[in-house]
């Protein structure tokens, strides 16, 4: 988990701009490099680096001898890297996996370059040769890019927003995920965007698909088939994201998607021979649904277990650092992230765990809110599936990169890996509709009877993080309504229309969280563009614990 930094047409900012850079060195504690590039008065790039693979050579911007001529600051993992290496026989000078970027784009241009690839990106290549930028993000945003481009030409792009607040008052958007974007660089000229095309969209396999190992894949839905496949390109997976030189644990909630990674990981890990246990890390109150849960968990799968205690003065005392984090103001998003940001700091500073999986992705990928249950169709439900995996990078894939980078751990999440959802997604709408009153089900049915998680966990109901953290008796929602009563006024509230008139804030706990944000990212509201709602439901809250569908206790269907 990296930082990426740079700025392209204008001059001097080797001095100007290195200030704006280091407000995301909490990316890449392990070393920063900040350098102008040669020639060119007018581009430079900042680098905050968290060594996970060729701890030696990997510092960026990268370059190798055999195309100096081009630059590289990526942030992520290319996990095919070694199998295009072979495959086209190239020359790498490091173990880096992002390396692999130079040569294909080298060999192939950019648009095949970026679709070839197997992982989760964000990256900025410089062509000094042609006087070309080319910035590009993975398929799902896992992995964060902001970029902003004025109407003077100059460009600059950062792993977080906060990283541009300083360079210039225009625009900044995030980058869309699955798309590449050219810029011209020509001298004394305005930086300006030539091309920005899709490389990859999340309903279609990506072109390395052929490669896969499955044979079957989308040829039969025969029910079978389908659960064994589902279990192979899950295992394989997790087992391309075990690639690190760095200890790897995971977050464990002891609900089905954080359960099936871990329980995955240990597995692997026994066969592949690793000299240490895997540790698992859950957050919650003494009494908290996911504590118990993801306590059997890990004494089913023999995991290095830690537990962070979660009380409702630690939660309101961590907000407002973690909408700094977030630079957001969705009230889901916020309610979920201050659990996973305390955790993490945990794990940060306590442990020697650098690479942290999670289960993140399940839930849009096989319709595990509670609110598909209401969905009016199988082809509604795949719709809203669909929707809800284009927007992942605006709501829980913000969430999990942030809390996790803001104490410099690299997060992976083995659902949303390309062949693994290309595959979910091409089943007929009717088998990936909740079934028998349970959401997920042949998610669960396909790991039913493998004896991998125990069985009251494969049929634990969904529980949302941000519930599951404090007691049935009484949600985390709860207790911040609760205290933000007396902390917002009543007149405040009745004012936000005039206030905030993009998207107003309707609860207490929303001005209060919008409130936050405008101190931190004053006139930015539009980095949200709509709240996380769930559809089909009239919900007055996002709170699954709100629908009438939620039931206590409720463990099996």
């Amino acid at each position: 988990m990296c930082g990426i930094w740079a700025v392209f047409g204008i001059d001097g900012c080797l001095s100007a701009q290195c200030v704006n850079a280091m407000k995301i060195a909490h990316r890449g504690p392990d070393a920063f490099r900040f350098e102008n590039v040669d020639g060119f008065t007018n581009c430079c790039f900042g680098f905050h680096r968290l060594a996970i693979l060729d701890r030696m050579h990997g510092m960026q911007p990268l370059r190798v001898k055999s195309f100096p001529f081009l630059w590289l600051c990526y942030n992520g993992e290319i996990y095919n890297h070694l199998v295009l290496k072979k495959q086209f026989e190239f020359e790498c000078q490091t173990e880096v996996d992002g390396e692999i970027l130079l040569h294909l784009y080298q060999r192939f241009g950019i648009q095949k370059a970026a679709a070839l690839l197997d992982g989760t990106f964000a990256f900025v290549l410089l062509d000094t040769a042609n006087r070309k930028v080319f910035l590009g993000r993975d398929t799902y945003g896992v992995r964060p890019l902001f970029k902003l481009l004025t109407d003077s030409g100059l460009l600059a792009v950062s792993s977080e927003a906060k990283g541009l607040t300083g360079v210039n008052p225009a625009k900044i958007i995030p980058f869309l995920p699955g798309h590449f974007e050219v810029f011209d660089l020509k001298p004394n000229s305005k930086v300006k965007s030539l091309q920005m095309a899709q490389f990859h969209e999340c309903t279609k396999q990506p072109a390395h698909a052929l490669y896969d190992s499955v044979g079957r894949l989308a040829t039969s839905f025969d029910e079978e088939i389908v659960k064994g496949n589902i279990r192979t390109l899950f295992e394989n997976a997790v087992r391309k994201r075990l690639m690190a030189d760095r200890r790897i644990g995971c977050l464990l909630s002891g609900g089905l998607d954080s359960s099936l990674v871990a329980a995955t990981m240990v597995k692997l890990a026994k066969e592949a021979g690793l000299q240490y246990p895997i540790q698992t890390f859950s957050i919650g109150s003494a009494d908290s649904p996911d504590i118990l849960a993801a306590r059997k968990v890990a004494a089913y799968i023999g995991s290095e277990h830690h537990e962070v205690n979660f009380t409702a003065e630690d939660g309101i005392q961590a907000v407002e650092k973690v909408i700094e984090s977030l630079e957001t103001y969705d009230i889901t998003t916020i309610r979920a992230a201050v659990g996973m940001y305390l955790v993490s700091k945990y794990i940060g500073e306590k442990t020697d765990s650098v690479v942290i999986f999670s289960g993140e992705g399940s839930d849009e990928l096989t319709q595990g809110y509670l609110y598909f249950h209401k969905s009016p169709s199988a082809e509604a439900g795949a719709e809203e599936s669909v929707r809800l995996l284009k927007q992942l990078y605006l709501f829980d894939n913000l969430r999990a990169d942030r809390t996790t980078s803001a104490h410099g751990l690299e997060l992976r999440v083995p659902f949303l890996d390309h062949r693994l959802t290309a595959y979910y997604l091409s089943l007929p709408p009717e088998m990936r509709t909740p079934r028998h009153g349970v959401e997920k089900y042949v998610l669960r049915d396909s790991f039913k009877g493998v004896k991998l998680i125990p069985d009251e966990i494969l049929w634990r109901r969904k529980e949302a993080f941000s519930d599951g953290v404090m007691s049935e008796k009484k949600s985390w929602y709860i207790v911040l309504e609760e205290y933000l009563d007396s902390v917002v006024a009543d007149a405040e509230l009745a004012n936000a229309p005039r206030l905030f008139p993009h998207n107003t804030p309707r609860t207490k706990e929303a001005f209060f969280f919008r409130q936050l944000f405008e101190k931190h990212f004053p006139g930015r509201a539009e980095w949200l563009p709509h709240f996380w709602m769930p559809s089909w439901i009239d919900a007055s809250d996002p709170s699954a614990r709100t629908l009438s569908i939620y039931k206590l206790n409720s463990n099996s269907a």
